[in-house]
């Protein structure tokens, strides 16, 4: 029987240049698995605990010295010699032994580099592709790609309160085809940017960052390049927005501000939950709106219901920073019926069991699920498998730039293969 021979752990780059977990596991019989750990920019004050050394004379305190240090210290030492086949074991075994609520003690970057690393280690030794033995389903689909392809709020520095305006190619049977379509939208939006005057630069996620003033403005390009390109807006494809509301929520005014704008001199809207209720509805009759995630304050559930009762019924309303990947928080979202729709995030939680238990628990209760990365990203693409593993429906990993982003598009277009030959894998 295999047993755990080595877990360890380095501090790499992530996308934005800042420091994360990369974690090394191999078996008494030499076959060995790696993962990297994502992070976020607007994070949910509910996320587990993402350890930083917070020394200013390394990376701006963002170092994660003490993270690698508790894998190759503690986290090793409790690990070498049990075997990695059982996932729900070793993970449960993490959580008890770090004992916090929110994995504070050794750091949820190092538990999760140890988690994914040792579900690549199950399917290395089974000899299985990795979303085989995530979750064994009788028959897999392709998610629908969500394409961020114009950056705002806390991911570009720019106008844009709103954090990200994606496309989702829909009636579009293939994979390779919805990628083929996003690519060609998003090449087009560039040029018209240019037509414009506007830069071309991207944002954290790839998508492009133009000093565009209103939230408007951005939803006319993206319809321009949708047209332009070839393609029918509502029929083929359609609009996601995740305005991220809870990064311009004014915690004492209790409203809605357009904060870059206020911040940068501008004439600026300020909003209370009705009032964004009201502008979302009316943006969702304006363009082909199907999806609005963290639409509102991750507080504000009262907000949030009355924004479920007005839309819930019409379009997906994804909780991101509302239920981080939590249980706990799904449970009472379901409980107060309050959203349709949960975004997850492997880093929010910490584990690869507790990801698939929440993720378990929305889809018996029939919300949609949207398997998502991090702002600050590497090259590991373990969450295209799982949202195959999943059979989650959709997948929101950036735009068609940066290799940080296209590497999880990249592993889909292989997964498809796989799904067309599976004797050439």
């Amino acid at each position: 029987m295999e047993k755990i021979k080595t877990v360890h752990a380095i501090e790499i780059l992530d996308s934005r240049g800042n420091p994360t977990v990369r974690v090394f596991m191999q078996t008494s019989s030499g076959i060995s698995a790696t993962a990297s750990v994502p992070s976020g920019a607007s994070t949910g004050e509910n996320e587990a605990l993402e350890l930083r050394d917070k020394d200013p004379k390394r990376y701006s305190g963002k170092g994660v010295k003490q993270a690698v240090g508790n894998v190759n210290g503690p986290l090793q030492k409790a690990l070498v010699g049990k075997s990695p086949l059982d996932q729900k074991e070793i993970d449960q075994f993490m959580i008890a032994l770090d004992g916090t609520e929110n994995k504070s003690k050794f750091g949820a970057n190092a538990i999760l580099g140890v988690s994914l690393a040792n579900a690549r280690l199950i399917a290395k030794i089974q000899k299985k592709h990795l979303f085989e033995t995530i979750f064994p389903n009788k028959s897999y689909e392709l998610p629908i790609p969500m394409m961020n392809i114009i950056n705002g709020g806390a991911h570009a520095d720019n106008f844009l309160d709103f954090q990200e305006f994606m496309i989702r190619p829909f009636a579009i049977e293939s994979f390779h085809e919805k990628m083929r379509c996003g690519a060609e939208i998003f090449h087009t939006l560039k040029k018209l940017l240019q037509e414009k005057g506007y830069p071309t630069s991207v944002g954290d996620e790839g998508g492009f960052a133009p000093p565009l003033k209103s939230n408007e403005e951005a939803l006319d390009f993206i319809m321009k390049a949708i047209e332009k390109a070839g393609y029918k807006p509502f029929d083929q494809v359609r609009i996601a927005l995740d305005p991220a509301a809870s990064e311009f929520f004014d915690k004492d005014e209790k409203k809605y501000i357009e904060t870059k704008k206020r911040a940068k001199g501008e004439k600026f809207i300020t909003r209370d939950a009705d009032e964004m209720v009201g502008y979302y509805e009316s943006l969702c009759s304006q363009y082909p709106i199907d999806s609005l995630e963290d639409a509102l304050d991750q507080n504000d559930w009262e907000g949030w219901k009355k924004l479920t009762i007005a839309l819930g019924d019409k379009i997906q309303l994804v909780g991101d920073d509302l239920f981080v990947t939590n249980r706990k928080f799904l449970q009472k979202g379901i409980d107060q019926k309050t959203a349709n729709s949960i975004l997850i995030k492997v880093n929010q939680i910490g584990t690869l069991t507790e990801t698939l238990q929440t993720i378990q628990l929305a889809q018996q209760n029939k919300y949609t699920t949207v398997i998502s990365h991090r702002s600050g990203e590497t090259e590991d693409a373990f969450i295209a498998d799982l949202s195959v593993a999943v059979n989650a429906g959709q997948i929101k990993t950036g735009s068609l730039s940066r290799s940080d982003r296209t590497a999880k598009y990249n592993r889909l277009l292989e997964i498809e293969e796989i799904f067309k030959t599976p004797d050439l894998f």
